[in-house]
């Protein structure tokens, strides 16, 4: 399948503890949005970005620096608020004030912010806001919802073997510049950021406040120009301001039981900043290489299904498939594949060519009619695959496992060089979400008579159950 209907690896995840924001005066829980990374992804996909963004930065390889950053986010960490990742902390020689942590934990803090922050606590408020993207998986949600068809066979071609997860990303364009997608919040995720790192301060015994004083000083700074030559352009233009920082945040702390606040150290902060004070400029960073493209993988030979079966048995559905097929993915989305069906093409990204997905989609609206959701969710795939369309034949009703179903016909460019695509896809209306399960073949296969592929999809089909 075409840069689409890739394996999905994760789920919804995950909510730390305790995660609530304010909203018209009512409390509201803060919960992880849509994710097809598991919490576990996250941070697989944080240490092998870490690995990279370390060989690009001046790290400062200061125990006493290391050791007082890490001093504040252990305290901070502390808080059930800041969700179960192993948060790490490092400091970067950067004279621009930043700070950015990776899903899962790594956190990465500039020089020129330790130089820029007037007490520990805006130190501490921004570290706590950048561990609550990490907690409410602000990047991973970003990134699932802007390639829902793509992720899963990128993350199905890690399992694999086939590359790296964040090597799987980086085909698909999401990668760590300064442009990307996991590191680049939405107004809506700056709040809840702001929000929950106020909760983590407090829990903390920082006075929240100052994480909200410390984003107005650095827009003050700015002016608004956001120029590229501005020392805090960067950071504010991934952390967009949501407006009115200091009076949420304070309306906020007024709800919170209240903490007795003080530094972890006084005096440490000083100490860092003379340690800052002292350090080498950082050295210009190199011309990276274009380096050599990818060549064409060869194409293996299709697994086709075998008329025995097995049973899976996922958290919301079950369902039956081949034998011979291979699972990939967790208990709530999965992709059913023979290996030789993962196929990497000229980039080097994993599609699925051979095979079944099935997972759940979340369309942003209330409607309740399976026809028009289906309608939804074939836009979202024809977004990831401009080939896509659908087939001659009308979609028609099922019924799976006493629920109403739709089956519609799609039809797309296969990676299999000279071959066209026939998909399924079955859609059912379900509490925890739209049910939909693709099955992935080659045209030839559809139509070659010693093969009956669309016998053994519709015995997959008809196997489909869910909880009552």
């Amino acid at each position: 399948m075409n840069r689409r209907f890739l394996v999905v690896i994760g789920t919804l995840a995950l909510a730390a503890p305790g995660l609530r924001a304010q909203t018209g005066g009512q409390i509201r829980e803060l919960r992880p949005g849509f994710n097809l990374f598991s919490p576990q992804q996250d941070i697989q996909l944080g240490k092998e970005a870490a690995t990279e963004v370390e060989k690009t930065l001046q790290l400062v390889k200061n125990p006493d620096l290391t050791s007082y950053l890490t001093r504040i986010g252990t305290r901070l960490a502390r808080s059930p608020r800041a969700g179960a990742f192993p948060f790490t902390f490092q400091v970067v020689n950067d004279k621009s004030v930043n700070a950015f942590a990776l899903p899962g934990g790594p956190m990465f803090v500039h020089t020129g912010l330790l130089s820029m922050v007037d007490n520990e606590a805006q130190l501490a408020g921004v570290m706590a806001h950048e561990m609550s993207h990490v907690a409410l998986r602000h990047g991973t949600n970003q990134a699932s919802k802007a390639n829902l068809i793509q992720i899963p066979a990128a993350l199905a071609g890690a399992i694999a073997g086939n590359n790296s997860m964040l090597g799987s990303l980086a085909q698909m364009g999401i990668g760590l510049g300064a442009q990307s997608i996991l590191l680049k919040y939405s107004r809506g995720a700056e709040h809840d950021a702001d929000i929950n790192g106020a909760r983590i301060m407090q829990d903390a015994g920082y006075d929240p406040r100052e994480m909200a004083r410390m984003f107005e000083k650095l827009e003050q700074l700015d002016g608004g120009q956001r120029s590229s030559n501005s020392a805090v352009a960067n950071f504010l233009s991934d952390h967009p301001s949501p407006g009115n920082r200091v009076q949420y945040v304070t309306e906020e702390v007024a709800r919170l039981p209240q903490v007795p606040y003080n530094e972890l150290e006084p005096g440490a902060l000083a100490r860092a900043k003379a340690i800052v004070a002292k350090l080498p400029p950082p050295p210009k960073p190199a011309q990276a290489s274009a380096g050599n493209a990818p060549s064409v993988p060869v194409v293996p030979s299709v697994g086709r299904p075998s008329a025995q079966t097995k049973q899976y048995q996922g958290k919301d559905f079950v369902l039956s498939y081949p034998d011979n097929w291979q699972v990939f993915g967790d208990a709530s989305a999965i992709t059913i594949a023979p290996r030789e069906g993962l196929l990497q093409d000229a980039r080097g990204a994993t599609q699925v060519g051979y095979g079944v997905t099935a997972t759940f989609y979340f369309p942003q609206t209330r409607d309740t009619d399976l026809g028009r959701l289906t309608d939804l969710l074939v836009g979202q795939l024809q977004q990831g695959n401009t080939t896509l369309q659908r087939g001659k034949t009308k979609a028609r009703a099922v019924t799976i496992g006493g629920k109403k179903g739709l089956l519609t016909a799609l039809e797309s460019q296969s990676p299999y060089p000279g071959e066209k695509e026939t998909d399924m896809l079955l859609t059912v209306n379900r509490p925890e979400g739209v049910f939909y399960m693709v099955l992935i073949a080659p045209g030839s296969e559809w139509t070659d008579p010693s093969n009956k592929v669309e016998r053994i999809f519709n015995t997959i089909v008809n196997s489909v159950r869910f909880p009552n």
